[in-house]
């Protein structure tokens, strides 16, 4: 199995604002904080994966309401994935493709999410050094998802280095996504 990552795409901000304006219609009776593009496509400048990532930021007590409004808009509820205060769903149609995410303020999962965001959008040589490390991952033709995840992890705690996340987070954050660091 491949991995594609491709250069940066122009459209990507475009297709990101039309389906958050979509999920803001499905979410107009719900408290949500914010709608954020996260991941490499929220980058300008940064290689990705062609997959729109999106966060959606609740309040822990509107979660539920949240679920059931994306629900009713056709996405899947596929559960929090080993990632407590976060709900992943599968969307009801791939225009654009993306992951979508409901997520419980504060939680580190979101901190980290926009702290890697952040730092890259400010850094053009850490941002330089990131892409390169995905473009050569990718470029192995028998490379699997979680082997490009590990291989990332050496430039991301660079990036991490950066943020204002604690260094007890930046462990946390470690640990989640080297299998290596996991005593």
């Amino acid at each position: 199995m491949s991995i594609l990552v491709v250069p940066y795409s122009d459209e990507w901000p475009a297709q990101f604002a039309a389906v958050a304006e979509e999920l803001a219609r499905a979410l107009s009776g719900v408290p949500v904080g914010s709608i954020e593009h996260v991941g490499s496509t929220a980058v300008p400048g940064l290689a990705a994966k062609p997959i729109i990532d999106i966060d959606i930021i609740v309040g822990r007590p509107d979660l539920v309401a949240a679920i059931a409004a994306l629900e009713a808009a056709g996405y899947e509820h596929a559960g929090d994935l080993g990632l407590p205060g976060r709900e992943a769903f599968r969307t009801p149609d791939q225009r654009p493709a993306r992951h979508v995410y409901l997520c419980v303020e504060g939680t580190l999962h979101l901190r980290n999410h926009l702290a890697v965001r952040d730092v890259l959008r400010r850094d053009a040589l850490l941002r330089q050094r990131y892409g390169e490390v995905k473009l050569a991952l990718a470029g192995d033709a028998e490379m699997d998802i979680d082997t490009y995840i590990a291989g990332k992890s050496g430039v991301l705690q660079e990036v991490l280095a950066s943020s204002d996340l604690t260094i007890a987070e930046k462990a946390q954050i470690l640990a989640l996504n080297d299998p290596d660091s996991r005593a």
